[in-house]
């Protein structure tokens, strides 16, 4: 067996990903200002508005997608059968889903971020995993960074078969380098005559892969003068017809069963020069930069999940009678009902807001993409399952089985284990809150980073400390400085008073930040409930604004109805108690507690509560794999009775 490598340094795993990280804030960042203590609501309202002319394309498309997913996507008989057949694919291609924002002059429908979202959400109501396929395939797949970052040879080159149909996925997740890249151990080494790489290694869980036709993959390349890092990763075009690529698993999930996911292997692969894609050493900034965008998805199907949610638990509430009236009048499910709505007029904020965003090309999106995709996956799987709890045991049973015996059979079931996932992949909640809280202290490391660094040398300390003192003399009072009350934002009516809570609250949001750095100091990297609890303030503030904003918006186009202006005021009235909750367990909290007892069970001090069952290792071993049964493990013989009066 061959000696495993040996994996990266914390402090190795920390360069890393400081070096993949996008250094400058070249646009306009909402969310930024947010984390400073400033809410630039001029920035994002009036709402961002689409293009007249692209979203007059878009309609007769999204209405043929629509058609398409009711008639020829059975979400039910994928799941069933774990496979999305190939002539919905090629359906899918026909109509052109499969290059919506592949510009037309490559064979595309060059349409918007906007139109891309409504389409994943048509084709995710049906079913999550075909939504899948078209989302890995664009949103992180080749197309994303092809147009970022491709030269216009390999654009002319790949971009026409993408957008007819050839699908594509993102290789970069191994065995060990998930969250931290700095493990990567995929390796490309350049022939002796420079015309072509030699791929060597293996990616994990790689979605779309085992059916993919072209996946950019991230490998390490050789340290050479002008390429930063001294194990740089770089960015591969690889065709999977090409010798030496192979599926060596196809893996099984919890949700999703029709997802096409697997381990790839490259042995010895032969990568032409020309599909390098951007630059040596690029790779993991690529990665970070097509993610910003790339994760807008994400929060799309988590936004169609409520819509399934409060479509299958309305009617319900109001049929279903329990104790003499419909259920939805008991008080504890009118509260669940209640706030499925408000929170799913919230996500569906979060994906209108940051979407447009995306489409003006004026933003920079990192914080606010993050946002949405930690904020509505989290969301997404409390609605749904606060919709299996409304549904009761007709939420738990399958579909099939509601079926079989005559019963409506909505899936909430499949839903529920569908939308797990989005908690996980394309970064964990946990990961969001650290690269979030990172891009929220920028300002402040650049400003008296070296004073907390402890690798710093003294010389560097001292100027950050003098530095440091003449910038907070004057910041510091700022952040107390600035009128949120009445009359401001006077426009919005009844949700001025949440507006003017998000302004006054940023404002201590930067107070507590800078408090937090002080009284940590370079301990706080390591307080990662500290920093989120910072995080989850900031997106509750954020998604508290795009809901005052769309309801805004839409009263404006539709003065009738102010319904959007009530659930925008449900959400707020929510999302105030829970900032008050943050901020109140900020400081005074059982963190060290808990981190002491997560220690003391790494180290096997409470094995004993673990007694009593069939262990884990029992059954499994250390490998995983189900122990095979041995004379030894075998069940001993039942006596028989003796017969009755025996002596």
């Amino acid at each position: 067996m061959s000696k495993k490598a040996a994996l990266a340094t914390e402090l190795e795993a920390r360069e890393v990903a400081e070096a993949a990280r996008e250094e400058e804030w070249e646009r306009r960042s909402f969310s930024k200002r947010l984390f400073n203590g400033r809410l630039a609501l001029d920035l994002i309202h009036p709402h961002p508005a689409g293009d007249p002319e692209e979203q007059a394309r878009a309609e007769p498309f999204l209405e043929a997608l629509h058609a398409f997913a009711r008639d020829h996507i059975d979400g039910d008989a994928i799941d069933r059968d774990g496979w999305v057949p190939d002539e919905v694919l090629q359906g899918l291609a026909e109509l052109g889903a499969f290059g919506i924002k592949i510009p037309r002059e490559y064979g595309g429908l060059g349409l918007s971020q906007v139109s891309y979202n409504r389409a994943l959400s048509i084709v995710a109501s049906r079913c999550g995993a075909t939504g899948a396929f078209l989302s890995a395939h664009q949103s992180i797949g080749v197309p994303g960074p092809l147009l970022m970052f491709g030269t216009d040879e390999q654009k002319q080159r790949f971009l026409p078969r993408l957008a007819g149909g050839a699908l594509s996925a993102f290789a970069l997740t191994e065995p060990d380098a998930g969250s931290d890249p700095a493990n990567l151990a995929t390796s490309a080494v350049p022939s002796d005559d420079g015309s072509h790489w030699i791929l060597n290694g293996e990616k994990l869980w790689c979605t779309n892969g085992p059916r993919a036709d072209i996946i950019v993959v991230m490998a390490r390349t050789p340290p050479r003068e002008g390429v930063r890092g001294r194990r740089p990763v770089t960015a591969f075009i690889v065709e999977t017809d090409a010798p030496g690529v192979s599926v060596e698993h196809e893996c099984s999930f919890m949700g999703l069963k029709g997802l096409s996911n697997g381990v790839l292997r490259f042995d010895d692969v032969k990568v032409p020069a020309e599909n390098l894609l951007w630059g040596e050493g690029r790779g993991l900034k690529l990665a970070l930069i097509t993610l910003n965008v790339g994760r807008l998805s994400l929060p799309a199907f988590c936004a169609t999940a409520g819509k399934a949610s409060l479509e299958m638990c309305r009617d319900w509430a109001s049929e279903r009678v329990q104790w003499g009236q419909p259920i939805g009048k008991h008080d504890a499910i009118a509260q669940k009902l209640g706030t499925m709505a408000a929170d799913t007029f919230a996500m569906d904020s979060v994906v209108s807001l940051t979407s447009s965003m995306a489409d003006t090309h004026q933003f920079d999106i990192r914080l606010e993409a993050a946002f949405a995709k930690m904020w509505n996956t989290e969301r997404a799987w409390e609605t749904a399952n606060d919709a299996l709890q409304i549904r009761g045991g007709r939420g738990y049973e399958t579909h099939d089985s509601l079926k079989s015996r005559g019963e409506t059979p909505l899936p909430v079931e499949r839903m529920v284990r569908d939308l797990r996932i989005n908690l996980i992949f394309e970064g964990s909640s946990e990961i969001m809150r650290l690269f979030i809280a990172r891009e929220a202290v920028d300002d402040h490391l650049k400003v008296a980073g070296d004073m907390i660094d402890p690798r710093a040398p003294m010389g560097r300390r001292i100027a950050a400390l003098f530095r440091a003192g003449l910038h907070y003399a004057w910041w510091f009072p700022t952040r107390f400085l600035g009128w949120g009350r009445w009359p401001r934002f006077r426009e919005f009516g009844a949700l001025a008073t949440h507006l003017r809570f998000v302004d006054r609250t940023a404002r201590r949001l930067a107070r507590s930040t800078f408090y937090a750095m002080i009284r940590f100091g370079p301990a706080l990297e390591k307080r990662q409930a500290v920093l989120g609890r910072i995080v989850d303030v900031g997106a509750e503030l954020f998604v508290m604004t795009a809901s005052c904003v769309r309801a805004q918006k839409l009263v404006t186009d539709d003065p009738s109805d102010t319904s959007p202006v009530t659930l925008a005021d449900l959400f707020c009235r929510q999302a105030r108690r829970r900032v008050d909750d943050h901020f109140f367990y900020l400081f005074d909290n059982d963190d060290t507690a808990t981190y002491d007892v997560a220690r003391q069970t790494m180290e096997g001090r409470f094995t004993w509560l673990e007694q009593g069952v069939v262990t884990m290792e029992e059954a499994y071993g250390r490998t995983g794999a189900p122990r095979p049964a041995t004379p030894e493990t075998a069940p001993a013989p039942v006596p028989e009775p003796e017969p009755a009066g025996a002596d």
